[in-house]
């Protein structure tokens, strides 16, 4: 049951713009209540107009806007004595109705107001909230879904056919409540519920009252009923779920990922495994979406592999994946060619949910985020498939009725205010060392031209405050730490499969772990030899061998970028073990690129040289000893790095961290096998 949440304390200005905003923020905090970016709220009060004059305001959501999170700014202010002629009209297009409401904003500055403006607008309440509740969906879903209503809500409700959100549906919903004093609701047929109130938290107590109405008849009606046609399959356990899907997960997202690079997760969750494992799972995931907010993110149907998971293996599975994604991009084609309208451009023909019997669910999105949405949406169509189900016969909207919400104008413009994509949208990059200088400064640069960001780290402590501090800035999940100690091959193996896990795979590498030591040459101890050899080339290598092959199964090339050095191509005195470590992870970097050509992965190196500040290994000992070779000291080291340069410059992190973007851009597309130097020009490292 939903809980009442509504605090008096918290609740300012009981019905002004203010308590409009609690009390959807409120609505939107229950996920089944509301979907993300769905359901609009709205609020009438008297506000002065720019004459100084009292007027009547609607302040209703804006397009866009998500009711969890959304604030005053993302509410829009109407004036009520300009909507209300419109009741007389007989019908609207679309496009009228967004230009007359454009015009009767009490502020240009405020945004493109709701889809449902004139729902809110000709229902004569302060109030109105209109929601789409896993409960109400179910019975706006089930077949014999009025009847069901007529037995719980007697003659307090009003029931009104599928037609898609605009001016005659906002018409059809104030007649139907006129014609019906009792009513307390509206029931939209596929669609959701509208309550409403004289204050803001009269409303807000309908909306849950009558959900919860809902919610206890259809609890009541499912016991003793096994859900969805009861168990066909077994799940497999967690262990062999996380190993199966970190492997088919790359072949999926490169092959969703042919127009467009997508981002993918997964959820096996139990309602997830009860609904995939379960007789009528693959039936009920073809009828439709569950409302039209749900289609938007999740497409009209998901793909369901029929996979036996008690009789076929993983190469079987895997086979069944490939066929699935190519029937489904055909079937979507299809789709788009039966029912296009003049103007219609195909939008991405990939699935956005995949659902798999004994392993549970992807889900597909140019970010982490959108991928999220996806599932959490999905969670919701399998609530109120659950619901429908045990009320009658779960039924959706048309193929019609899906094309023209999915391709309409309207819907296409709320997704239009997505922030423009920038280079590395819909890029995951994995950052060794990613806790460091050169690492902390990396991610920070890819993180600020869209990138997600693994940061690995044998520090697990630093790469979890970094990543907690750029996920604050960046936006939820756009970057994830883990500890991984470049030397050992179980740690790094696992690694990537986390991040695999996390984000369905690997499109740019920056292997940047280092370390350094320093010292006369006979005086080199075969434990300082074998630690830079085990870091600076072992690990290098068994990072990129992971993840060449992780590319490799994606076959949508990516980059990977060697952080080497100065001493790459010069031999620094006193520093044989690095100096010649650091040679062999650049030659390391040229042969991968020769063998990554022909599958479009490129390698290309950046020698830095003398980056101080920021950095773990000049903390260290390293430092000491450089100083010492050059005899001076400590503090006199960054100076005399800079006279050194021909630039006479010192090199900080970011400007290795530019190098590295650069590199792996599309700006240096027809780039591989090469090394850059950032080092301020020092003569004796000129490459000849």
């Amino acid at each position: 049951m939903v809980q009442y949440l509504w605090d008096d304390k918290k609740a300012v200005n009981k019905d002004g713009l203010e308590s409009l905003v609690y009390r959807s923020n409120l609505l939107g905090s229950e996920r089944s209540v509301v979907n993300w970016g769905g359901g609009n709220t709205s609020a009438k009060t008297i506000e002065k107009d720019f004459k100084g004059e009292d007027i009547e305001v609607m302040w209703v959501k804006g397009s866009g806007s998500d009711l969890a999170t959304m604030k005053a700014e993302n509410f829009t202010g109407l004036n009520l004595a300009d909507i209300r002629p419109l009741l007389e009209r007989e019908d609207m297009t679309d496009e009228e109705m967004v230009s007359y409401l454009g015009h009767c904003m009490i502020d240009v500055k405020h945004p493109r107001s709701s889809i449902e403006t004139l729902l809110h607008a000709f229902l004569p309440f302060k109030q109105v909230d209109h929601t789409h509740p896993d409960a109400i969906i179910s019975i706006a879903c089930a077949d014999n879904g009025k009847e069901v209503a007529k037995e719980i809500y007697g003659d307090r409700f009003v029931w009104v056919p599928y037609i898609r959100p605009g001016f005659k549906l906002s018409k059809m919903i104030a007649e139907g409540v006129k014609n019906n004093p009792e009513a307390e609701l509206v029931i939209m047929e596929k669609h959701g519920l509208v309550t409403w109130g004289e204050t803001s938290q009269e409303s807000y107590n309908k909306t849950i009252e009558i959900i919860n109405e809902a919610e206890s008849y259809i609890n009541q009606q499912s016991e003793g009923k096994a859900l969805f046609g009861g168990a066909q399959y077994d799940s497999l356990n967690e262990q062999d779920r996380k190993d199966l899907f970190a492997d088919i997960m790359p072949i999926i997202r490169g092959q969703v990922s042919q127009n467009n690079r997508m981002l993918a997760t997964y959820n096996d969750n139990d309602s997830v495994l009860e609904f995939v494992n379960s007789r009528d799972a693959k039936e009920l995931s073809q009828i439709g979406a569950a409302c039209p907010d749900h289609l938007v993110h999740t497409k009209r149907v998901p793909l369901f592999i029929d996979w036996n998971p008690q009789s076929e293996d993983k190469a079987v599975l895997i086979d069944k994946v490939r066929a699935g994604l190519d029937q489904f991009k055909a079937e979507y084609e299809a789709y788009f060619e039966r029912n296009k309208q003049e103007g219609d451009v195909l939008s991405e023909t990939a699935p956005r949910i995949i659902l798999i019997p004994g392993l549970g669910m992807i889900n597909t999105g140019k970010s982490w985020s959108a991928a999220n949405v996806s599932e959490q949406l999905y969670h919701r169509a399998i609530s109120v498939m659950a619901g429908s189900t045990v009320l009658g016969n779960f039924v959706s909207l048309n193929e019609a009725e899906s094309y023209g919400v999915e391709y309409w104008p309207l819907e296409l413009y709320k997704l239009s205010l997505a922030p423009a994509e920038k280079e590395f949208s819909r890029h995951v990059a994995f950052v060794t060392g990613g806790a460091g200088g050169i690492g902390t400064a990396t991610t920070y640069r890819l993180l600020e031209d869209g990138a997600h960001v693994v940061i690995a780290d044998i520090n697990l402590e630093g790469a979890e405050n970094l990543a907690k501090e750029v996920n604050e800035r960046y936006g939820e999940n756009r970057a994830f730490a883990l500890k991984m100690d470049v030397t050992k091959e179980a740690e790094v193996q696992q690694a990537i499969q986390n991040s695999v896990l996390h984000y369905g795979g690997i499109d740019i590498l920056v292997n940047n772990a280092g370390l350094a030591s320093s010292s006369p040459f006979e005086e080199t101890t075969i434990d300082q030899w074998n630690l830079n050899i085990n870091v600076l080339v072992t690990g290098y290598f068994l990072v990129a061998r992971e993840v060449f092959k992780l590319m490799k199964d994606q076959a949508i090339g990516g980059n990977m970028v060697f952080i080497g050095s100065k001493n790459s191509i010069y031999a620094g005195k006193n520093a044989a073990a690095y100096s010649t470590a650091k040679a062999a992870e650049v030659h390391l970097a040229r042969t991968i690129a020769a063998d990554g050509g022909s599958l479009g992965i490129r390698v290309n190196s950046v020698l830095p040289d003398a980056v101080i500040r920021g950095s773990k290994i000049w903390d260290s000992s390293w430092k000491k000893e450089r100083a010492s070779s050059y005899g001076i000291g400590t503090d006199d080291l960054e100076e005399h790095y800079r006279k050194r340069t021909i630039l006479n410059v010192n090199i900080l992190p970011e400007d290795i961290a530019e190098s590295v973007a650069f590199l792996a851009s599309s700006k240096a597309a027809k780039t591989t096998g090469c090394m850059v130097t950032v080092d301020g020009g020092v003569a004796a490292a000129f490459t000849r």
